[in-house]
């Protein structure tokens, strides 16, 4: 989706969603962090198409080489989360979505974004090496400490296991490596009462239709983080309410086509005074991409 990228400026990181007068037409979504401030969701029309921004939501659409206006944002996070495109042979047979070499994810600026102690989630696949390398070599790179392993189990709608347990090939659970950021500002252990996280703890779910998509952490992780979090997504390809998220498919899933949109008020209810202009506002949503 973002292959061209046009030069950053400087001078401004950040714009609204939805400027005065309702228009989103002209905003750059490349090279500034685009937020959606409002408590409700708007459908608006970027690059020529609809897509659904859910409320209090900011995002950045580029690639690793084009991370400059996230990292000059004003805000630094409690949580990241992040789902890198891992090298393997299924990816690069289907061509689904383009991968990254490990060495590459160091690139990653963890240490500008992160706050003292952020909690930093990876997702992981199952393939030995990429496990080692998380936690060998890229949380050591950041300063970034294990602290525990917990794994998605997939299961069908009649509660089965996705895959035989014992497969050679395809397993039915994938792995997260959680870790703490310890800067040189960070507190000690004592004085920041940390939560401990337990380890090897399962989440049991049915995955979605759609390929690689992940179920939403923000509930099971909310115990290990303060109450008003900031919380990034790494690699997203769908947008979360409350978070900001970056990647060079960041809009992908907020496609219209993915949601069933209805107005929130029956038209005949609202008055043309009421009435919103621009973007549909407040629009109810069906998501069907979303793991139950």
């Amino acid at each position: 989706m973002a292959k061209d990228l046009p030069p950053v400026d400087d001078e401004e990181h950040v714009q609204p969603l939805i400027t005065e007068g309702g228009c989103t037409t002209n905003i750059d979504l490349f090279s500034r962090v685009t937020e959606h401030n409002q408590d409700c969701a708007a459908a608006v029309t970027l690059m020529g198409q609809e897509y659904v921004i859910p409320p209090r939501t900011a995002f950045l659409l580029s690639d690793v080489t084009r991370m400059k206006p996230l990292v000059d944002y004003e805000k630094i996070f409690d949580l990241i989360v992040m789902d890198p495109p891992w090298e393997n042979k299924s990816v690069k047979r289907s061509r689904r979505y383009s991968s990254l070499p490990s060495s590459q994810l160091k690139r990653l600026p963890i240490p500008q974004l992160a706050s003292p102690n952020c909690l930093v989630v990876t997702w992981v696949t199952n393939r030995p090496s990429h496990l080692r390398f998380v936690c060998d070599e890229l949380y050591p790179h950041w300063n970034v400490q294990v602290v525990a392993k917990w794994f998605w189990v997939k299961v069908t709608t009649l509660g089965q296991f996705v895959f035989p347990l014992d497969s050679q090939h395809k397993k039915p659970y994938e792995t997260l490596v959680l870790g703490r950021y310890r800067s040189s500002a960070s507190p000690s252990v004592s004085e920041m009462k940390e939560v401990l996280i337990e380890d090897n703890r399962l989440i049991v779910s049915v995955p979605s239709a759609l390929h690689s998509q992940k179920p939403s952490l923000s509930e099971v992780l909310k115990p290990y983080i303060r109450p008003g979090a900031e919380c990034l997504e790494l690699f997203a390809r769908s947008l979360q309410p409350g978070w900001t998220s970056w990647g060079n498919e960041v809009l992908k899933f907020q496609h219209s086509s993915y949601f069933t949109l209805t107005p929130a008020d029956d038209p005949a209810d609202t008055s043309k005074e009421e009435a919103p202009d621009g973007p549909s506002a407040a629009p109810a949503l069906s998501s069907p991409h979303h793991a139950n």
